[in-house]
């Protein structure tokens, strides 16, 4: 006999049964919810891309080492989509004349990056997208930032249970720049190691930015940023159009009174090469799950490698559905119960024609109730187990006598009350 194939999806991949898509559903209706509301537009994009838009500015460690890629029969470097933000870029880029600026998008990808799965981190995943395009001031960083915290806002979270770390590129430039007297390709060089400082030792970080040419006191001075108030850091580079955004931010996050989610965190870099003016991550204080669960920030430049001229602002960020599940779950803010708040089986009888449940679960249809009839024939104790087990509210009985008397019997399962009514007096009382 041969070898039976695998039950287990591909590492890193995960299987979706009814229970947990009725839960991704639910919190994605949420998202979906609390993004329309503020005027955003849903669109979406191919899985598949080419290699070099994600090698032109995502950066090398994407494009070599984390994207799925090949070469198709026509000998082109295609990869399955790692990241979301190339995506939207071309595609604003391919419509610039048309489009009606600014724009407020999102969308919900599933991506894949070939990496170490690990809490938080698959290899195939689905990403909640904000973008907006086309404004240049601090107004757009600033939704971004408050869309981010609406979000989980909108699921219970307050500020006791995440803090958005907020920080600026340009102004990490310039404050490099100005304590290191480096170039901007070395800046580049050293923003990659600090994108790293919690990840390795200290002695190996003091290391990798030696080798850049820093002293030890320069690395002293640079370290001094990380525990620096955005005031306090600010004043190191006080000519910086980065210091300047930095502060008319915290300015504005103060004013409309989400100060008390928000820091200034030197660290936040986002390792993302695109990125060009404020950058934020979004932390989780639990101590079981204190990690950055999200991020995004400003990438003004990432149109125009799709056509000349195509200077546009972006400001964006993604959040993962494994990284909110977890968030979400950590902190008790899943219900007991989502989805539908009446769900009705329609049990069978064998003295009733088929027929009449068919008509009554169309009647509920119609009504807006969720309803089906139960498939098959079964004794009524097995499928009122059933009902109990798919986590249905209400069950209505139609035998013979009922049948004959024009009525159904209505039993709501949580309290085991059961009445004799019409079909439209059911109706009604599910309504």
């Amino acid at each position: 006999m041969s070898e039976k194939l695998s039950t287990q999806p591909y590492k890193g991949t995960r299987d979706f049964y009814p229970a947990d898509m009725r839960l991704r559903n639910w919190f994605f209706g949420v998202i979906r919810r609390v993004l329309e509301t503020s005027a955003y537009e849903e669109y979406n994009g191919p899985m598949l891309e080419s290699l070099e838009i994600y090698a032109a500015k995502s950066g090398e460690e994407i494009a070599n080492e984390q994207t799925y890629n090949f070469t198709d029969r026509a000998d082109r470097r295609l990869a399955i989509r790692p990241e979301m933000t190339p995506t939207v870029a071309r595609m604003v880029a391919a419509k610039m004349g048309e489009l009606n600026f600014p724009l407020r998008w999102f969308s919900f990808p599933n991506m894949y990056r070939c990496e170490k799965p690990q809490r938080g981190r698959l290899r195939e995943f689905w990403q909640v997208n904000v973008d907006i395009f086309g404004c240049d001031g601090f107004e757009a960083d600033l939704e971004c930032v408050a869309s981010a915290i609406r979000l989980l806002r909108a699921f219970g979270a307050d500020e006791s249970m995440f803090a958005v770390h907020i920080s600026n590129r340009r102004f990490f430039n310039d404050a490099v720049s100005a304590i290191a007297n480096t170039d901007a390709e070395d800046c580049r060089k050293i923003s990659k190691v600090v994108d790293k400082r919690n990840k390795i030792p200290h002695e190996v970080y003091a290391k990798e930015l030696g080798a850049l040419g820093m002293t030890e006191e320069q690395i002293a001075r640079l370290d001094s940023l990380y525990s620096a108030t955005v005031e306090e850091a600010t004043a190191v580079c006080p000519e910086s159009v980065g210091s300047a955004e930095l502060l008319q931010l915290f300015e504005m996050l103060k004013r409309i009174g989400l100060a008390d989610y928000c820091v200034f965190d030197f660290g936040i870099i986002r390792g993302l090469d695109y990125y060009t003016g404020t950058v934020f991550e979004v932390y989780d204080k639990a101590p079981e799950n204190n990690r950055a669960m999200f991020g995004g920030g400003r990438y003004d430049n990432l149109v125009g490698l799709f056509v000349n001229n195509g200077k546009i602002s972006g400001v964006g960020y993604g959040l993962g559905d494994v990284t909110l599940e977890n968030f979400l779950t950590t902190h008790h803010l899943i219900p007991a119960t989502f989805g539908a708040d009446r769900k009705v089986l329609i049990t069978r009888f064998a003295d009733v024609p088929y027929e009449h449940y068919m008509l009554l679960q169309n009647r509920l249809h119609e009504n807006g109730i969720t309803a089906s009839v139960y498939l098959g024939m079964k004794k009524f104790g097995k499928q009122i187990d059933y009902a109990v087990k798919e986590g249905y509210t209400h069950v209505i009985t139609l035998g013979g006598s009922e049948l004959e008397k024009g009525v159904v019997r209505l039993k709501e399962l949580s309290t085991r009350e059961e009445l004799e009514l019409t079909v439209d007096e059911a109706i009604a009382r599910l309504k």
